[in-house]
C-alpha cells in the first residue's frame, strides 16, 4: 500500500522487553518508524529479536540501550517494571509508549505523570483493546449522537492463562520457569484488578467519560490451578461509575469461558452487543426495538491493521503515536488518562478489602490531589517471594520438575487436563450436541487425548510424588486442589481409559 504518512521524517524507536515488543515491529515499518535498538534480560528472546531486526542494536544493559540514539521507548518489560523504566527513559530525554499496566501504585502514577511534564515528552499507554473495528465504529457513533447519553455497560476481558503462572508467554509453548521450584515472578499472585485496562478502556474510549469512583467484592472461589490461596484464577468483577453518572460492570479475570472483547452498551437512544463473533445494535430507543446485526465497514487502514495483533489495535496504537509525534494530534491515551485506567483497578482491589465500599477516583490532573498520593505505596499486590515455593531441604531434583508438570498439564493451548476435560465432558453431552461440526470436535479430541494419554497420566503420577513428599507445602495443596477436581482414577490408569474411549469410537462409529 502506499506511504500512510505524507511526510519523509522517520522515527527512531527503541524496545525494551523484545519478547512482546517485537509484535510491534512489523506495523512500525509501515508506519515511518524504524526499529533501531532492543533490550532484553533474556539471551533467548534477544537471539530471536535479533533475527527478526538484525538492523538493530540488541543489549542485556539497560544504561547502553537508554544511551541509544533513538526518539522514543516501546517499553514491554514485565508488569512490576513498568513504572521504574518509564520515568528512566523519559529522563535519557526519550518520548515513551508502555505497555499496560503503566504502574501498581498510586505513588507511582505521580512519579510519571510529573516526569511527563516535566520532559515534555509524548507518552502513550498502550492499550489495544479500544482500536478494534467495533469499538472504534461504536466510538463514531456515539460521538455522532447515535446511542445519545451513556446509561450502562458491561466490558469483559476474560483470560484464561494458568499457564503462564508456572512458565512465560511464549507460542506455541509455554517455557517453564526455571528453576522448576519458582513460579513467574508477578503473573503467579497478579489479582486481575490490576489488569483492568482492556476492558475499562474501551468504555473510556467509545464514550470519552472518565471513571470517577469504583466498587468490588471479592471472589472466592477459585478455579483449580492456582497457586493454593495465592493465585487469583476467579473472577474480578467491579462496577465503575463514570463521569456522566452511568454505570461500567468491569469484568476482568480468568474463567471457564473466554471473552477477551465482551461487551454490551446501553445508550439512552440505542443499545449494542458484541459477544463473540456476533455485533449486533438495537435501534429505536425501546427495550423491543429492532435488533440488527451490523458489519462495520473497514477502510484500507483497518484492513491493514488487521494483519497486526489484538483485534489490529497494535497497529492502531503505533498509529497514533506516530501522528503525534509528525503531526502534533494528540492521541487518546495520554498519561492522565492512563492513570484514570489504571487507577480503576488498583482502588478496585482496596474496595474488595473493605467489603465493596465505593471509593472515589482522584484525578491526577489536579496538583493539589497528587499530593494526597504522593507517597501512597500501597498496591494491593501480596508480598510473595516467587523464587522458591518449597519447604527449605527440598528435594530440588524432584521439585525442579514442577513448574515443567504444571505448564504441560494446563498449556497455553487445547491439551493436557484442557483435553482431558473436555473428553470426558464432550462424551456425557454427546448425544444432546445439535450440529455434526460440535459432535466432530469432539471426536477429534478423543483422538487427540488418545494418543497424549500416556504423557498426561505420567505428568499426573510425577505431580502425585511431589503433592505426597510435600503434602503442606504451596505447590502440594495446589496439587491436591487440582487432584481433586478431576477423574483421577482415569487419570492415573492410561490403560484403562484408553480401552474405554475406543470403545465408545466403536459404539459411536457403528452408529453411524
Amino acid at each position: 500500500m502506499e506511504k500512510i504518512f505524507d511526510t519523509d521524517r522517520r522515527i527512531r524507536l527503541g524496545i525494551w522487553g523484545c519478547g512482546r515488543g517485537k509484535n510491534f515491529v512489523e506495523s512500525a515499518r509501515m508506519l515511518n518508524i524504524d526499529v533501531v535498538a532492543g533490550c532484553d534480560i533474556h539471551d533467548e528472546i534477544r537471539e530471536r529479536f535479533k533475527k527478526d531486526v538484525p538492523e538493530a542494536f540488541c543489549t542485556a544493559d539497560e544504561k547502553e540501550f537508554l544511551a541509544c540514539d533513538m526518539d522514543a521507548v516501546l517499553i514491554a518489560t514485565f508488569l512490576p517494571d513498568h513504572a521504574k523504566h518509564t520515568v528512566m527513559a523519559l529522563e535519557a530525554g526519550k518520548h515513551v509508549l508502555c505497555e499496560v499496566t503503566p504502574f501498581q501504585t498510586p505513588a507511582d502514577a505521580v512519579r510519571i505523570i510529573e516526569a511527563v511534564e516535566k520532559s515534555g515528552k509524548i507518552y502513550n499507554l498502550l492499550e489495544n483493546y479500544p482500536f478494534t473495528p467495533k469499538n472504534m465504529y461504536m466510538q463514531r457513533m456515539y460521538e455522532k449522537g447515535f446511542f445519545g447519553d451513556f446509561v450502562y455497560g458491561e466490558f469483559e476481558y476474560l483470560h484464561e492463562c494458568r499457564a503462564l503462572y508456572y512458565g512465560y508467554n511464549t507460542r506455541p509453548v509455554s517455557i517453564p520457569v526455571s528453576p522448576g521450584y519458582a513460579v513467574h515472578s508477578w503473573r503467579s499472585f497478579l489479582n486481575y484488578h490490576h489488569y483492568c485496562t482492556h476492558s475499562l478502556g474501551p468504555a473510556m474510549y467509545i464514550t470519552n467519560l472518565r471513571p470517577v469512583s469504583v466498587s468490588a467484592v471479592k471472589d472466592t472461589a477459585c478455579m483449580p490451578g492456582a497457586l493454593d490461596g495465592v493465585g487469583s484464577a476467579t473472577a474480578n468483577p467491579s462496577i465503575v461509575k463514570m463521569s456522566n453518572g452511568g454505570l461500567v460492570r468491569n469484568l476482568v479475570g480468568t474463567t471457564t469461558n473466554d471473552f477477551p472483547m465482551g461487551m454490551r452498551f446501553w445508550g439512552s437512544k440505542a443499545s449494542a452487543q458484541h459477544l463473540r463473533d456476533e455485533f449486533q445494535v438495537r435501534i429505536g430507543g425501546t427495550g423491543d426495538g429492532y435488533l440488527l446485526d451490523i458489519k462495520p465497514e473497514l477502510n484500507e487502514l483497518q484492513e491493514f491493521a488487521l494483519k497486526s495483533g489484538h483485534g489490529g489495535g497494535d497497529f492502531w496504537e503505533l498509529y497514533f503515536f506516530a501522528r503525534e509525534f509528525l503531526y502534533g494530534e494528540k492521541a487518546f491515551w495520554n498519561v492522565y488518562r492512563a492513570a484514570d485506567v489504571t487507577m480503576a483497578g488498583i482502588l478496585a482491589i482496596r474496595s474488595e478489602k473493605a467489603n465493596g465500599v465505593s471509593i472515589e477516583i482522584p484525578d491526577f490532573r489536579d496538583k493539589n490531589v497528587r499530593e494526597l498520593y504522593r507517597h501512597d505505596h500501597e498496591s494491593g499486590a501480596l508480598d510473595f517471594d516467587t523464587s522458591d515455593i518449597f519447604p527449605a531441604g527440598h528435594d530440588k531434583e524432584l521439585t525442579g520438575n514442577f513448574t515443567r508438570l504444571m505448564t504441560e498439564i494446563y498449556p497455553i493451548y487445547i491439551g493436557g487436563l484442557n483435553l482431558f476435560n473436555i473428553v470426558m465432558d464432550g462424551i456425557e453431552i454427546y448425544d444432546l450436541i445439535e450440529n455434526d461440526t460440535g459432535k466432530l470436535s469432539i471426536r477429534d479430541a478423543v483422538n487427540t487425548l488418545i494418543k497424549e494419554m500416556p504423557k498426561l497420566s505420567e505428568n499426573c503420577r510425577m505431580l502425585k510424588k511431589i503433592m505426597e513428599a510435600y503434602p503442606d507445602s504451596l505447590p502440594g495443596r495446589t496439587i491436591a486442589k487440582i487432584f481433586a477436581s478431576q477423574q483421577m482414577e482415569k487419570l492415573l490408569n492410561p490403560e484403562e481409559t484408553i480401552a474405554e474411549l475406543q470403545k465408545w469410537q466403536t459404539g459411536i462409529y457403528a452408529e453411524r
